[in-house]
């Protein structure tokens, strides 16, 4: 707690509001993180699972 103060301190606000800004910096990370994933995810598949989820589902369950 001692040095999340002094670290709001020396950027020059309170310590909740450090604690906020750290939480929003570490949550953006992991969102661009899940986006880029995400993006790479789609590349690889393009082209492979074609029609609505829906059908493929049904269809999955139809077939047991």
């Amino acid at each position: 707690m001692e040095a999340l103060k002094r670290q709001a301190s020396l950027h020059g606000r309170s310590a909740e509001a450090e604690h906020r800004s750290i939480l929003e910096r570490a949550l953006k990370a992991g969102r661009e993180t899940f986006r880029t994933r995400a993006a790479s995810l789609r590349d690889q598949t393009r082209g492979r699972i074609v029609g609505e989820s829906a059908d493929l589902i049904r269809e999955d369950r139809d077939s047991r």
